[in-house]
């Protein structure tokens, strides 16, 4: 496979390529696969997201420090940032994960990432996965302020429109696909001030929604700065 957009997304190109391979292979697809990796990159990311929020928040409290790396290390977050990575598309997977649609699945996006990481860690050492963590993070830390630590996208989007004196959106359920105990929601939200819609996949419709909002919020945010 041509990893050559993933490295340019990443910013970094894999010295041993095996690294990169196992972090994308998921269980099913047999061994070795990255559920190793993933338990090495997830201590990995809550040590560096730890150390960035107590630099960044020299005021913050103990309790919005913990709120804060919960809302950056959470696997909504994780599959957000592996969506925008096109991660999925680089997912070795099992025929049955396959044909339930695994390679966009939140669970499955946010341990690759989380595999990712420690793969990284163990080519290039902590400076440079460091580096690459706070890179595809950089947009979620900057929109993080004290206020809104611990509140989720839904609450933000709404509160942001109630501040504009604007209407507040609306979410509707587009698809569900997959089985019964694997299913993908997908929901549309609509924000009259905004001239397109924003979509969110999620294994839950909560989850889908709060995607969805978040990108909502993005977009907001994004006009307002330009």
């Amino acid at each position: 496979m041509d990893y050559t957009r993933l490295h340019q997304a990443l910013g970094y190109c894999f010295k041993q390529e095996h690294y990169l391979t196992t972090a994308l292979t998921h269980s099913s697809a047999g061994a070795p696969n990255n559920e190793r990796l993933e338990f090495l990159g997830d201590a990995l990311l809550s040590c560096i997201v730890a150390e960035a929020l107590y630099d960044r928040f020299p005021f913050a409290s103990e309790g919005e420090l913990t709120r804060s790396r919960a809302s950056l290390v959470k696997r909504d977050t994780l599959a957000q940032v592996a969506q925008h990575l096109e991660l999925g598309h680089y997912l070795r997977l099992g025929g049955g994960e396959l044909k339930s649609g695994g390679w966009q699945r939140a669970s499955i996006l946010a341990d690759a990432l989380e595999a990712l990481i420690g793969a990284i860690y163990l080519d290039a050492g902590m400076e440079t996965c460091k580096t690459v963590i706070l890179r595809f993070l950089r947009e979620h830390l900057d929109r993080l302020s004290p206020h809104d630590i611990g509140k989720d996208p839904k609450t933000r989007l709404q509160e942001y429109l109630q501040a504009e004196q604007q209407p507040l959106p609306t979410y509707q359920v587009l698809t569900i696909d997959g089985a019964p105990h694997a299913q993908l929601f997908k929901v549309e939200c609509q924000v009259p001030s905004l001239s397109q819609s924003t979509y969110g996949v999620g294994d839950s419709r909560r989850r889908a929604e709060q995607i969805a909002a978040s990108q909502a919020l993005n977009l907001l945010l994004h006009h307002d700065k330009g």
